[in-house]
């Protein structure tokens, strides 16, 4: 018996990790997926699966772009899922048993394992990520938020926790830690409206650093905690400094 929920994913060039996420999601009723220009495999690797509804579209930022994937599911009841995500047989089993009638004012949090080359990072920021996940979109919708999107509950949405997992395969190449940073600064820089003085932006960089590898115990998690710290500066360093370019070119 499928899933009735709707899996929505929005993609670009996720062919390296797509096959492995929409395999997961056999049992579900339907995927609505919502392309955003892909050039490589990802078209062709959505269309071998039936239970598929493939759109194609601009990118208007992430918070929008997920709102209007989400608006073309059948289903009231939604998973959200990045391309590179999978739920596993536990949490499967957890959305069989929900309650999906139209009228269930809620929201589900689920918790996301994410994976660096293979391997749980447990601090860094990484850990104990909980995400609001499932939902009924007649309560509850993404933000509008351009990076860094989440999901807004219901005034009076009731927001649990369900039992498995999603998998997220967040780095499998440490060149995509560069290829993110570049893209989602561009994205913040232009939608920025006030920006850093130089020297701030480089104290910001500096303690973006320190709150990831000390505070947040990314040191524990050996070379990989340090490359997420320096990411996460560099991230920072970018986003200010392209703002900061942006408003001083003539």
């Amino acid at each position: 018996m499928s899933i009735a929920i709707s899996a929505v994913i929005i993609t670009r060039n996720a062919g390296s990790s797509f096959e492995k996420t929409l395999a997961s999601l056999v049992d579900f009723d339907e995927v609505v997926v919502y392309d955003n220009g892909s050039t490589d495999d990802t078209l062709t690797i959505a269309e071998r699966y039936p239970n598929v509804r493939l759109f194609q579209g601009e990118f208007f930022g992430f918070g929008p772009t997920k709102r209007h994937a989400v608006s073309l599911a059948r289903h009231d009841w939604v998973l959200s899922l990045d391309a590179d995500e999978q739920p596993t047989p536990a949490l499967i089993e957890s959305l069989r048993s929900w309650d999906c009638h139209p009228e269930h004012d809620a929201a589900a949090q689920i918790h996301r394992k994410n994976l660096l080359l293979g391997k749980e990072v447990r601090h860094s920021g990484w850990g104990q990520d909980w995400l609001v996940r499932l939902f009924n979109r007649r309560f509850c919708n993404f933000n509008d938020a351009m990076v860094h999107e989440s999901v807004q509950a219901g005034e009076n949405s009731q927001v649990v926790r369900v039992g498995g997992a999603i998998m997220h395969d967040a780095v499998t190449d440490l060149s995509q830690f560069l290829e993110k940073v570049n893209r989602y600064s561009s994205i913040r820089a232009e939608n920025s409206r006030r920006p850093l003085a130089p020297a701030l932006i480089v104290a910001k960089s500096l303690f973006a650093f320190f709150r990831t590898y000390i505070l947040r115990l990314g040191f524990l998690d050996g070379w990989r905690g340090l490359v997420i710290a320096f990411s996460n500066a560099n991230g920072v360093f970018w986003k200010y400094m392209k703002a900061y370019a942006l408003h001083q070119a003539p």
